[in-house]
């Protein structure tokens, strides 16, 4: 069991996902007793059991979409009768409960500059990780950014190759115009991140999104870029723009819908 323990803290270290499936309770004869754990990495890897065979192979498969969801599981299973869909003949019943292990969401500002800055800070200060991405290496240092926690200087094109995108990443894209969009915003639109944002004006976007679509991008991908960026705030310094970002980031990752809650 040290091995699992060792295991969820080397996840969390690497900022990697994984699910606990423990045991809670067992009636009658089962493979496994109760606090008997697997932990089952998003490639479909495991360490530890809870019984083997089917109901095992059943916990891992519902492991893997709770790690798509984000949400727990309590799996109750009766192993008497294999006709009737049971995972097994043993007789007795378990109940497994599944925890989804997911790492602290990263905002990645792509574009180091006034603004990038600022949504560094107020996103480090809300306790995400924070990543700087810039092809211009003087914006891509501690010194000039000493918000973040990672750095890329890398084209935007070349982001998803050096970093992992998952649905726990949120894009912030504050480029310098709508020709670095271009160039590089098609691989990203093919990761699965949470969020992508893109600064600029209305028509800066309509100029890039025609050309997105003419590079093969669907209209219903594109449809999903929150351009121009950010909540309605008649934002004009860098720190209000990042609170107009931020703000709209929480709203996507909360299920919120940025009204007023005013009666």
């Amino acid at each position: 069991m040290t091995n699992i323990y060792q295991a969820i803290l080397e996840l969390e270290a690497d900022h990697k996902s994984g699910a606990l499936c423990t045991i809670i309770d067992t009636q009658g004869s089962t493979p496994r007793h109760e606090g008997s754990k697997m932990l089952v990495y998003e490639d479909g890897s495991f360490i530890g059991t809870v019984g083997g065979g089917e109901v095992e192979n059943r916990i891992k498969k519902e492991a893997i979409e709770s790690l798509n969801d984000g949400k727990t599981r309590l799996l109750k299973y009766s192993m008497v009768d294999p006709k009737s869909g049971d995972p097994g003949v043993c007789g007795g019943t378990m109940e497994v409960f599944v925890e989804p292990m997911i790492p602290s969401p990263l905002v990645v500002i792509i574009g180091g500059g006034h603004v990038g800055k600022a949504v560094a800070a107020l996103a480090k200060s809300l306790k995400f990780r924070v990543a700087i991405s810039d092809d211009r290496p003087e914006f891509c240092t501690p010194e000039a950014n000493p918000d973040a926690d990672e750095f890329y200087c890398v084209p935007m094109e070349k982001l998803s190759e050096t970093l992992k995108i998952t649905p726990q990443t949120y894009l912030v894209l504050t480029t310098r115009g709508s020709n670095v969009d271009i160039q590089g915003l098609a691989p990203l639109l093919k990761t699965k991140a949470a969020y992508i944002g893109i600064i600029g004006s209305k028509r800066r976007w309509l100029v890039t999104r025609k050309a997105l679509l003419e590079q093969g991008i669907s209209e219903e991908r594109l449809n999903q870029v929150y351009s121009p960026i950010g909540l309605e705030l008649k934002a004009e310094t860098p720190g209000e723009i990042a609170v107009s970002i931020i703000a709209e980031i929480i709203m996507v990752r909360n299920g919120g819908t940025g009204k007023k809650m005013k009666i």
